[in-house]
Formats: structure tokens, C-alpha cells, sequence
């Protein structure tokens, strides 16, 4: 079976150290989608690293890697990536598989994506420029080349031609920066990406299903940045949801086991778009503070806000979550005051569902006060040790989503997160 662990809100949420953390009980760790816009920051022998296209599983020795045909791949972020990796004394090419089917990042799409975000003006979306949505496009645009072409001898014809496509959308952009040193880059970084194992991963991952290996899908961004699903148009390129993981891996929905949501015990969002508990305050600046919420791929500063139940309830439903993996509740520890969203308001009528285009109306949020635990909870380790006002703050949204909080992250390293 597969199990899944995604975002439960605008990305985020902390799942690296979440999937580092459940890695041990796998033997197989997948990306399902996105890119390299994704940033899942690890503790590892109390180093930071942040891991943008490598599976989380990576820095466990006897845990297979893979990164599935939903992801778009940048190579040089790749390889900078393994250099990093190694550098703890890892072997990448023995446990890091890549799909055949895996779509590439050109630099041309980096360019594409620079210069449609410019174009934009004040109606940017906060795009991370690296690339991600132009390789989607190429790829439902039936014009992508994969990790599979790289062995193809017209790959150098393919990649002339993709671009020269590129170049005309870049001049009608008027877009003059020259991008010849990305070019550099990306060949020296194809000739290394040939040298790691690629594989038809549709039949790599279900023969090891059948086998009775243990599977753990490990999704990027969060659930309200899906492309379908999320507050579009600021959403990211991708099935951010449990759904993309059979698209993103190649295995059939009634192998899915359990969904692992995640979720902070308040709220951020990096980039444009619509936040409806967004504190533009005093406590919206201690949670940045105190949470040190700056994006792991972008250093931006991310907006921070009290926990929205009614778009978690939302991501919940659509990704069919069993258990809830609330992450950064330490962060809360010097609050007097906590609140929850339970509730919008939205042109006088009061609704617990998220509307279509969430962007295009005003929803002001509703909210619940709750008292604060005021204590320091990063050393506890286990449940009956975490503060009684905790445990109500967690039931009570237990209650509302209907999924159970099973896990609690305390601190960012790898022993601190309590099994309630």
C-alpha cells in the first residue's frame, strides 16, 4: 500500500521533517509533483538542509528515493542538491531513482516564467521563477522532454527546437536578458543527471507494492495551492492533492492507505493571493518572529495569521486525510490568547465552505478565542505532559474537521514531535 504526506494549507506546513521523521517505518519515499519551488528544510546532526526536488528519505542509508513522473525536474538544482547531500557523507546514486516519464526545466522556461511574472504587473502571483508553470504548460501542451529523451540521440534536436518555441514567446515578452550562462549550467548538469539511475517508475513502484515493500508519497506545496482545488489563480502548476499521487507515481487509487495531512498550529502564506486570517499586526509579526517564517526556497518574508478551519476542513475532505500532523505548536507556547477561524463572512452571510474564486470576494473571518498554554512545551515527549489548554485547542479542532490530530511537532529537530 501507499501511504501519502502532504500539505494541508498554502505549503509550508513543515513536511521534510515530517517525512524524515516517518522515513525509518518505509522503504520506498516518492515525489509525486512539483518542483524545485518546493523547500522541505531538514535537521540533520543538527545542520539545516533544505531539499528542493530529493524525496526527504534521502539521508536514511537503506530507504529507495524516487522522484516520480509528476515532478518537473531542474537538473541544476539537482545536481547542487546531491553535491549538498553528499557532502553529509551520503550515497545519492545508490538509493535515488528518477522516472523516465519525469518532465525537464529548460532555462527557457525560467526565462518564460520571469518574464510572464514582469508582465503582470501589480496582478503578479508570487511566482518563485523557476520555472514551474511553463514546464506544465509544455508538458499538457504536449511539448515537454523528459528524463527518458536524455539517451535519445535527436535530444540536442528536440532541446533546438523546444527552445526556438521558447524564443518566440520571449520576444513577444520583449524579454532581452541573456540567458547563455543558464545554458552552461543545464548541459554540464544533464551530463551528470545521466549518470543516476532512471526507471519506468509505474512499474518500478507497483512491483515493489507487490512485493510488500512499504511506500510513502511525499507531495510539496499544500492542498490550497492546488491548481484544480486551491485559490486560483495563485495556486502552484500541480495536483498538490492525495489524487496526484496516482497521476504523479503511476499506481491505482485502491492503493492508497492512509493520508497524513499536515497543518501549523496557525496559518502562513507566501506570495499573492487571498488569506482570509491574515494578521497585518503586532501578533502577526511575533508569529513570523518567533516561527522564523521566511520561505525555504525564496528567504521571502511569509505572511502569518491565526489557523483557518474552514479551508483545513476543506483540504481534509478532498484529500480523504486519516490522521493530522499538527507542526510548529511551540511557536504558540507565549501567546495568552489564541484564535481559530470557524466560520466566513462573506456579503453578510455567514458559510463554512470555502467559495469558488475565494479571491474575488471578501471573506472576513470569524473567530474563536481560546486561552493559551503560556509554557514552554518544546521539551515534552509525551502526550500526558503537553498543557491541558493544548489538548483543548486540539480537540476542538479534532472536532471540527473531522480528523484526528495524531502527532505534534514541538521544535524543529527530529525527536521533538509527541504522538497524542
Amino acid at each position: 500500500m501507499v501511504d501519502v504526506i502532504l500539505g494541508l494549507q498554502w505549503g509550508d506546513e513543515g513536511k521534510g521533517k515530517i517525512v524524515d521523521y516517518f522515513a525509518p517505518h518505509y522503504d520506498i519515499i516518492a515525489r509525486f509533483q512539483g518542483g524545485p519551488n518546493a523547500g522541505h528544510t531538514l535537521y540533520v546532526d543538527g545542520k539545516k538542509m533544505v531539499l528542493h526536488q530529493i524525496p526527504s528519505g534521502i539521508f536514511h542509508q537503506n530507504t529507495i528515493n524516487v522522484i516520480g513522473n509528476g515532478v518537473v525536474l531542474d537538473p541544476v538544482t539537482l545536481k547542487r542538491e546531491c553535491d549538498a547531500v553528499a557532502a553529509f557523507g551520503i550515497d545519492v546514486k545508490k538509493n535515488l531513482f528518477i522516472s523516465d516519464r519525469t518532465n525537464i526545466i529548460l532555462p527557457t522556461h525560467r526565462a518564460l516564467d520571469k518574464a510572464s511574472e514582469l508582465s503582470k504587473g501589480e496582478a503578479k502571483i508570487g511566482s518563485t521563477l523557476k520555472g514551474i508553470g511553463p514546464a506544465y504548460m509544455d508538458k499538457t501542451g504536449r511539448n515537454a522532454l523528459h528524463v527518458g529523451d536524455l539517451l535519445d540521440k535527436s535530444f540536442t534536436t528536440q532541446y533546438i527546437k523546444l527552445r526556438l518555441k521558447h524564443q518566440k514567446l520571449l520576444d513577444n515578452f520583449h524579454f532581452m536578458e541573456d540567458i547563455s550562462a543558464w545554458e552552461e549550467e543545464f548541459f554540464e548538469a544533464l551530463e551528470f543527471l545521466k549518470t543516476l539511475k532512471v526507471i519506468n517508475c509505474e512499474y518500478f513502484v507497483n512491483n515493489k507494492i507487490a512485493e510488500g515493500k512499504k511506500v510513502l508519497a511525499e507531495g510539496a506545496q499544500g492542498s490550497m495551492l492546488d491548481i484544480d482545488f486551491g485559490t486560483f489563480p495563485f495556486v502552484t502548476s500541480s495536483n498538490t492533492i492525495s489524487a496526484g499521487v496516482c497521476t504523479g507515481l503511476g499506481v491505482s487509487p485502491k492503493q492508497i492507505n492512509e493520508v497524513l495531512g499536515v497543518t501549523k498550529a496557525y496559518c502562513t502564506r507566501v506570495g499573492s493571493g487571498p488569506f482570509p486570517t491574515e494578521l497585518h499586526d503586532a501578533t502577526g509579526e511575533e508569529l513570523r518572529k518567533i516561527g522564523n517564517e521566511f520561505g525555504a526556497t525564496t528567504g521571502r518574508p511569509r505572511r502569518c495569521g491565526w489557523i483557518d478551519l474552514v479551508a483545513l476542513k476543506y483540504a481534509c475532505m478532498i484529500n480523504g486525510v486519516t490522521q493530522v500532523i499538527m507542526t510548529k505548536a511551540d511557536v504558540l507556547d507565549s501567546f495568552e490568547e489564541l484564535k481559530v477561524c470557524t466560520a466566513y463572512n462573506i456579503n453578510g452571510i455567514e458559510t463554512k465552505e470555502v467559495p469558488y474564486q475565494l479571491p474575488r470576494v471578501h471573506a472576513e473571518p470569524l473567530l474563536q478565542s481560546f486561552k493559551g498554554w503560556h509554557s514552554d512545551t518544546t521539551k515534552v515527549k509525551e502526550s500526558a505532559a503537553l498543557p491541558d489548554t493544548m489538548h483543548t485547542y486540539i480537540n476542538f479542532i479534532n472536532q471540527y474537521i473531522g480528523a484526528p490530530v495524531k502527532y505534534v511537532s514541538n521544535g524543529p529537530g527530529r525527536e521533538q514531535i509527541v504522538h497524542i
